[in-house]
């Protein structure tokens, strides 16, 4: 409990909700039909890698810059992450994307808005198919980022930035169709 009573922990909250708004404002933009025709996968895939990188860089020194749940829940598994922190982060997360899609909502006009990039299955790919997938895809980028950040990488200098965002951006080519 001495955790609520600290600045860091909520400086670290904090970012979880700004890092949050800002991943799924640039990630569901991006998916947008901007033009007629059919949407850019490559795009979308590009703008969340590109956005999660970015976050990751810039907020990872503050909270880790995990804006993902499922990284959240996956450090509490790897009991690298207090529950506490982990239910501050998830509710900064869920609030975050709230209020990035309520901005992206707001901001584009409403022929373009359509669902805001509401994903669906394609029409041949069944639930059980499609949650197959979810869970592969989710655990390529949860074990990439949990490698990413392994501070037992014998001393080789990088940054968890990059293979990160490449490997969302990964998924996203793979998933989207």
């Amino acid at each position: 409990m001495r955790e609520l009573r600290s600045s860091a922990f909520w400086r670290a909250v904090l970012a979880e909700f700004l890092g949050s708004l800002l991943y799924t404002l640039l990630g569901l933009g991006a998916s947008l039909r901007w033009a007629p025709g059919p949407p850019s996968i490559l795009g979308a895939a590009l703008a969340f890698g590109l956005a999660q990188a970015t976050l990751v860089q810039t907020l990872g020194h503050v909270s880790g810059g995990h804006v993902n749940p499922a990284i959240t829940l996956a450090l509490v598994m790897a009991s690298q992450l207090s529950l506490l922190r982990a239910l501050g982060y998830l509710l900064a997360q869920l609030l975050g994307a709230l209020a990035g899609a309520g901005v992206l909502y707001g901001v584009t006009p409403a022929p373009v808005r359509g669902t805001l990039g509401l994903s669906a299955l394609h029409p041949g790919v069944g639930p059980g198919q499609g949650t197959v997938v979810e869970l592969l895809l989710t655990a390529q980028f949860i074990l990439c980022v949990l490698a990413s950040v392994d501070e037992r990488h014998d001393g080789r200098p990088s940054s968890a930035a990059l293979p990160i965002g490449f490997s969302l951006a990964l998924g996203h080519l793979f998933g989207v169709r």
